[in-house]
């Protein structure tokens, strides 16, 4: 069926209006707002300051307590985004709580290696994560010398 131009200009200010006031609305859900940060419990004993700069650099925001949240992380439905990724990345790998469940070298080294570790989504807004091929190669080092094999400190 063929419509008019005249409804679809007629409709497209409604749409948008809903679409503004849908947007308003979700910013009052409560979930990803409440950005915690527990403390530091225990660190891994890193075998240089420039290994912990490059977990730091590339890990640090999921899988520590010491996260920077940026503005966007205030913004709903990508702060409901930020908080479950860094909710769930904590509980797979918590370098402020290393006793609590630390996980082998090999694990995080094979995550890196396959590029899964930091996530393609994750990189083009956190520059510091975008490690080259020489800097992903002396982190997974660094990782095998300050873990081990399996995974506690020396």
């Amino acid at each position: 069926m063929f419509r008019s131009p005249y409804l679809q200009r007629k409709w497209l200010p409604r749409w948008a209006a809903m679409a503004v006031l849908l947007f308003a609305a979700i910013q009052l859900v409560p979930f990803g707002h409440g950005h915690s940060a527990p403390p530091v419990v225990h660190e891994p004993v890193w075998n240089t300051p420039q290994t912990r700069q490059l977990a730091v650099d590339a890990c640090y925001d999921c899988h520590s307590n010491q996260t920077q949240w940026p503005w966007y992380s205030n913004v709903a439905p990508i702060s409901w985004l930020n908080q479950l990724d860094v909710t769930l990345g904590r509980r797979a790998l918590n370098f402020s709580d290393w006793n609590a469940h630390p996980i082998s070298a090999s694990r995080i080294d094979r995550s890196i290696q396959r590029g899964s570790m930091p996530p393609f989504f994750y990189t083009p807004l956190h520059r510091s994560a975008q490690l080259t091929a020489a800097q992903k190669q002396q982190l997974i080092q660094g990782i095998e010398a300050s873990l081990g094999a399996s995974g506690s400190n020396p």
